[in-house]
């Protein structure tokens, strides 16, 4: 390997592969390595035969599950928003024309004791039972809100300076107006009824706690209850916890969960799984003249004298590079653990019962309806996933696994979570962070973008025309 490469990317992950394609695209020479015999790395699709292989060891799969072809499974799973990060990725890359998509089937939020689906058209959120009839208006004024704002465009943020507040300011309140008045009124012959039967009646009177009311409405924005608070924040802005609320609105709008096709979610996802994406983006480094290498055992990474990377030595042989990316694996003394993720894999002979027979869905169990401090998610075919907060996996996926109904085949999956700790700017290694709980890209594409704008001073222009995400799901 006498040749220098600008660098030399370790591991065939989503995030890995998509720095590969976007800097072969730049034109720099690219070496990409692995030391499995597979795409994918972390985030690979397995088939039948590959997933009983990996948690049952040499036991066969029983022959009433069907032929192994037929089964992608991710170890990764995760839905794609139909405006998000990724599909801007994919359109801006050109990697879309090497696939196809499906538009998911619905998104499911687990309240108060059921699953109830989380509205995606004016008639199914008239319908919902997840609010009252008075709280629906209320939310409505915010998603029109959320809907219509620009950040550039003052005229759309009435008022609102959403760099200071914070999404719990934003949300819990509401203006003083005439919409306002009837519950307010209830609020105040309530307030006087108690106040005339516990205080004595000098201290306070109706026309003070009216005074009171009209002096706080001046700092009051959109009135939503905690119910629906939980409701947006994990279903529809899909937080994980509740930290954003303490957040800059600035930060949590998320007008890119509004639904953009004609089905029941705001998802998409790769029709032959998860593992298409990797490859994907492989191809398009390749075309961009990218060398591709897997099954390279060990994929020493090689230091100077100073410090700085300077190659990566494989089998004997040591390929020269500037810097070097990769996954937490490859550099595990550049990394720390930042907590554990548990995943439930189900084989199912059924959708998942109360989805409307939906065979793509998503079920979000907000942390508030488990008593957790973080949120936990299923799909079908199907996953729950969660984010560790004891060392027992079984118990804490539980109450997600509950949902599934009668399950033909149960695997539990346990992985660590990593980051870096190096400074980049120093030893040029650039190392992705390991994937998250969550349901979508959105954290991994921000991983990715940040690590190409380290790597190349640059940044990824996302401001693309989103017809064709529409296009893609037609191809199905």
């Amino acid at each position: 390997m006498d040749v220098e490469y600008d660098v030399i990317v370790l591991g065939t992950g989503l995030k890995e592969c998509i720095l590969s394609g976007l800097l072969s695209v730049d034109r720099l020479k690219v070496l990409h390595m692995d030391r499995n015999d597979y795409y994918g790395g972390d985030c690979t699709s397995l088939n039948l035969n590959q997933l009983w292989k990996r948690f049952k060891g040499e036991e066969t799969p029983p022959a009433q599950q069907g032929a192994s072809r037929d089964y992608n499974v991710d170890m990764v799973p995760k839905f794609m928003m139909a405006n998000g990060a990724l599909v801007r990725v994919l359109i801006h890359t050109g990697v879309t024309k090497y696939m196809s998509f499906k538009a998911v089937d619905g998104s499911y939020v687990f309240n108060k004791g059921k699953i109830h689906k989380v509205p995606s058209t004016d008639m199914e959120a008239l319908k919902s039972p997840l609010m009252g009839l008075f709280e629906k208006r209320r939310a409505g004024k915010f998603f029109l809100y959320v809907q219509g704002y620009k950040e550039d465009d003052p005229s759309t943020h009435k008022g609102y300076d959403l760099t200071k507040i914070t999404s719990k300011e934003l949300i819990s309140w509401v203006p003083f107006s005439l919409l306002c008045l009837y519950t307010f009124f209830f609020q105040i012959l309530k307030y006087a009824f108690l106040y005339s039967a516990f205080v004595a009646p000098e201290h306070v009177s109706v026309t003070n706690i009216v005074q009171v009311h009209r002096i706080n409405a001046i700092f009051r924005k959109y009135g939503l209850d905690d119910n629906t608070i939980d409701f947006i924040g994990h279903a529809v802005a899909l937080h994980r916890d509740d930290s954003y609320l303490a957040e800059p609105a600035i930060d949590t709008l998320y007008a890119e969960s509004v639904s953009r096709f004609q089905g029941g979610s705001p998802y998409i996802y790769p029709l032959y799984g998860l593992g298409e994406l990797p490859q994907g983006f492989a191809r398009l480094s390749a075309v961009y003249g990218g060398t591709y290498m897997l099954s390279k055992p060990e994929c020493k990474v090689e230091f100077d004298d100073e410090g700085k990377v300077c190659g990566v030595t494989s089998e004997g042989e040591t390929a020269k590079c500037k810097k070097v990316v990769c996954d937490p694996s490859y550099l595990p003394d550049k990394v720390k653990k930042v907590g554990k993720v548990y995943r439930a894999i189900a084989i199912l002979s059924h959708p998942i019962p109360n989805t409307a027979e939906s065979h793509s869905v998503q079920i979000i169990i907000p942390q508030k309806q488990l008593s957790r401090t973080s949120d936990m998610q299923g799909k079908f075919i199907a996953f729950v996933s969660a984010q560790a907060e004891t060392d027992n996996p079984e118990t804490e996926l539980k109450p997600g696994i509950d949902l599934l109904g009668p399950v033909d085949e149960l695997f539990i999956d346990t992985y660590d979570r990593y980051e870096p700790t190096n400074d980049s700017s120093s030893d040029n290694c650039f190392i992705s962070t390991s994937y998250d709980a969550t349901t979508h890209f959105e954290s991994t594409v921000m991983d990715v973008l940040s690590l190409y704008t380290k790597i190349t001073g640059k940044t990824v222009d996302l401001s693309v025309d989103l017809s064709a995400a529409s296009a893609a799901e037609d191809d199905v």
